[in-house]
């Protein structure tokens, strides 16, 4: 495999394990974060130039396109929010935040990245990140849950405006071990309750997600654009107890 990737979030999480298996599969990474310090470690380490700021910045994404370079054969957006209130406790600044991180964000990043992706011979892929909370409805999600299923509309849209040059598919996780759940997982009580909700009695870890990010982003994939698919231990279908 050959070519470039640039990965929203590369110093998350979930980003920062795809990165780690795209550059095992010997693509060249360009990663973006919030945190200067952290970002410049993991892109040391996976080899990665970089690009530090916020996807609220004004110019962020027409920067980072300058900067990842005029050939693109993958595009991941690894970033997102955990606002987990209820619908009165939610604000209008909330409500926005949500959306602007999780689906305008990603259709900025794309946007901005298309004349690089559309460069590819092969044809390019993207992968967004949606939410079980678009298939199956939870307590204080309104704002998340609504942001979400703009990623999934997003991901539809995309997949057929751009087909034949830009596969485009969304990865629905459920509760994953990211310092973004951390202060729900943190409690190890609320973590095994979560645990016990899904099928496979775990919550997700960063590198379940990776893998599948990592295939959709590989010419493995091919034949496949406009899904979103779910990694979520079974929690969207599935009951084990009556």
């Amino acid at each position: 495999m050959s070519g470039k990737v640039l990965i929203y979030g590369g110093s998350g999480g979930i980003g920062s394990a795809t990165g780690l298996r795209l550059r095992d599969k010997g693509y060249d990474l360009h990663l973006t974060g919030r945190d200067p310090v952290k970002l410049a470690e993991v892109a040391h380490s996976l080899g990665a130039a970089s690009t530090a700021g916020d996807v609220a910045d004004e110019g962020f994404f027409s920067r980072v396109a300058e900067e990842a370079g005029d050939s693109l054969v993958g595009l991941v957006y690894a970033v997102g929010t955990l606002h987990l209130r209820s619908l009165q406790r939610l604000s209008e600044s909330d409500f926005l935040h949500d959306y602007m991180v999780n689906a305008l964000g990603a259709a900025l990043a794309i946007q901005a990245a298309l004349p690089a992706l559309k460069k590819s011979a092969d044809g390019a892929s993207v992968v967004l990140f949606s939410s079980v909370a678009t298939l199956q409805g939870f307590a204080l999600h309104a704002s998340l849950g609504m942001a979400k299923a703009a990623v999934n509309g997003l991901t539809l849209a995309l997949a057929a405006e751009l087909a034949l040059r830009v596969r485009v598919n969304a990865i629905a996780p459920s509760v994953t071990r990211t310092p973004l759940a951390e202060a729900i997982l943190s409690n190890e009580q609320m973590a095994a309750t979560i645990s016990a909700a899904h099928a496979l009695q775990r919550v997700g870890e960063p590198e379940d997600l990776a893998a599948l990010a990592a295939f959709l982003i590989s010419a493995d994939s091919g034949w496949i654009t406009g899904q979103i698919i779910s990694v979520d231990g079974g929690r969207s279908t599935l009951r084990t107890k009556a």
